[in-house]
C-alpha cells in the first residue's frame, strides 16, 4: 500500500513539470515517466550494536514505509495471548468469549467460519503439570451440566504418609473442569506441623476433616474421596456428618465394615505380599516395652510399593515429603451405623498394579461391603493421582454426574 501511495504522488509531480517544460525533448518525457526508484527497504528490528546506531531520517523512512497495520495486528495478537494465559492461570477464563465452546459446540463453530475468528494458540496455552494433559476435558460429552458444576465440590483426602501436595494433578484438573476443590492435611500429614508419635486416636488424626465438614454449611453437600487409609478417614467423616455428604469414592483405600480397624484389613494381606510390610519400619517414641507409636517408611524401596508407575519426578516429590503414619489410629475400630454411613452412595476404584493394596486385597472388601460401582484403572500403582492422573479424572468427574441415592446401602 505504501509503494501505490508513493508512485502516485510522484507521477502527479511529473505531469506538473512536464506542462511547465514545454520544451522538453521526447526523451526527456520518456525519463520523467519512469517509476521513482523503490524506497528503501524496511530497517530491521536487529539486536546488533551495528543496526542500533540509526539514523534518525532513516527512522522516518521506516515508518513511512513499512506495513503499519500487520505490525499492530501482530502486537495485538500477541497482547491478546498473553491476556488469555493470564486468565487461564487465574481461573477466570470462563468470563471470556473462548469458552463458549464448552457451553455451545455450534456457536463455537460458526465464529471459526468468520474472516477474523482467531484460532486457538497453543502457545498461550497454560501449562502447570508436571507430565502430559488434555488441554480442557469437553464437559457435555461426559454429560455434565455446566450449570450444575457449581454444586459439585470434592474434598480429597490423603493417605497414610502422604498429604494434600500428592493430590496437586487432580486438584488441577478437576478446577480446571469448573469443580469446587479442597484437599486436606490430616494431623501430623503433610503442612500440618505435629509430631506423628503423639497422635493416639482416629479422632485426632481425622480432627481437620471433621472440622471443615463441622463448618461447612447446612445447604452444601460435598463428595468425599479417600486413598489408602483416607478410606477409614472419610468413613469416620461420614458417620458424623452424613448430611453433609453427596458420595464417596475410595481410591484403593480402606473400605471397613462395623468394628473394622485398618490393622484387621492389612492382616488379610498377610501371606499375600509381603513386600509392603518390609518397607515399613516402626517407630517407638515411648521406648520399645511400649506399643508402636509410628510408622515410617523405607525410602529405598518406596518406588517399588508406592509408585512402581509413576514418573521420576513425582517419585522424588513424594521421598521429600511423605512423613509418618500415626500408629494408633490404625488399631482403632470404627463405629459405622446404617442410617449414617450407610445411607451414602459408595463407590471404588481399583488399582490394578497395586503393590501396597493389592487388587486381591481390593476384591476382599469389596465383596464384604458392597458398593454402588466399581471402577477400575488399568496399569496404575498404589497412587493413580500421580501415575494416572487423566484416567482418575475421568472416574471422578464420571460419579460426580450420578444422581445420589438417599438411605441407598445397609450394613
Amino acid at each position: 500500500m505504501g509503494n501505490s501511495l508513493a508512485s502516485c504522488f510522484s507521477e502527479k509531480n511529473q505531469a506538473t513539470k512536464f506542462r511547465r517544460n514545454n520544451k522538453s525533448s521526447i526523451r526527456s518525457r520518456s525519463s520523467n515517466r519512469r517509476l521513482p526508484p523503490p524506497p528503501p527497504p524496511c530497517i530491521s528490528r536487529s539486536t546488533s550494536r551495528k543496526s542500533d546506531r540509526i539514523h534518525p531520517n532513516s527512522l522516518r523512512i521506516h515508518e513511512d514505509n513499512c506495513d503499519d497495520y500487520n505490525y499492530i495486528r501482530e502486537q495485538a495478537r500477541v497482547a491478546a495471548a498473553l491476556l488469555l494465559q493470564h486468565h487461564q492461570q487465574n481461573g477466570t477464563l470462563t468470563q471470556f468469549e473462548r469458552s463458549v465452546s464448552l457451553r455451545d459446540p455450534l456457536a463455537s463453530s460458526s465464529r471459526r467460519q468468520k474472516k477474523n475468528f482467531m484460532p486457538r494458540s497453543s502457545s498461550s496455552r497454560a501449562r502447570s503439570l508436571s507430565d502430559s494433559l488434555p488441554h480442557h476435558l469437553e464437559l457435555l460429552d461426559q454429560g455434565t451440566n455446566v450449570e450444575d458444576l457449581k454444586n459439585k465440590h470434592f474434598v480429597l483426602v490423603h493417605g497414610g504418609g502422604f498429604g494434600a501436595w500428592c493430590w496437586y494433578k487432580t486438584t488441577t484438573l478437576l478446577k480446571e473442569s469448573g469443580y469446587q476443590v479442597d484437599a486436606i492435611d490430616l494431623t501430623g500429614s503433610g503442612s500440618h506441623f505435629f509430631d506423628s508419635n503423639n497422635i493416639t486416636t482416629l479422632s485426632q488424626y481425622v480432627k481437620p476433616l471433621t472440622d471443615f465438614l463441622e463448618h461447612l454449611a447446612d445447604d452444601k453437600k460435598v463428595i468425599l474421596v479417600g486413598h489408602d487409609i483416607g478410606g477409614a478417614c472419610i468413613s469416620y467423616g461420614m458417620e458424623l456428618y452424613p448430611s453433609k455428604v453427596s458420595a464417596s469414592i475410595f481410591v484403593a483405600a480402606a473400605m471397613l465394615k462395623n468394628g473394622q480397624s485398618i490393622l484387621d484389613m492389612f492382616s488379610v494381606q498377610l501371606g499375600l505380599n509381603n513386600l509392603c510390610q518390609r518397607a515399613q519400619i516402626f517407630r517407638y517414641a515411648n521406648g520399645k516395652n511400649h506399643p508402636a507409636t509410628a510408622i515410617d517408611y523405607d525410602k529405598s524401596l518406596l518406588k517399588e510399593v508406592l509408585f512402581n508407575q509413576t514418573p521420576a519426578k513425582d517419585v522424588e516429590l513424594a521421598s521429600m515429603s511423605m512423613r509418618p503414619v500415626p500408629f494408633g489410629p490404625l488399631a482403632e475400630k470404627l463405629s459405622l451405623s446404617a442410617t449414617n454411613y450407610g445411607s451414602i452412595t459408595r463407590y471404588y476404584v481399583k488399582t490394578q498394579d497395586d503393590f501396597a493394596i493389592p487388587s486381591s486385597l481390593q476384591e476382599v472388601m469389596i465383596d464384604s461391603n458392597q458398593p454402588e460401582q466399581v471402577f477400575e484403572i488399568k496399569g496404575s500403582d498404589h497412587s493413580p493421582f500421580l501415575s494416572k492422573p487423566q484416567a482418575l479424572h475421568k472416574i471422578l468427574v464420571e460419579i460426580s454426574n450420578i444422581p445420589p441415592k438417599i438411605n441407598h446401602k445397609t450394613i
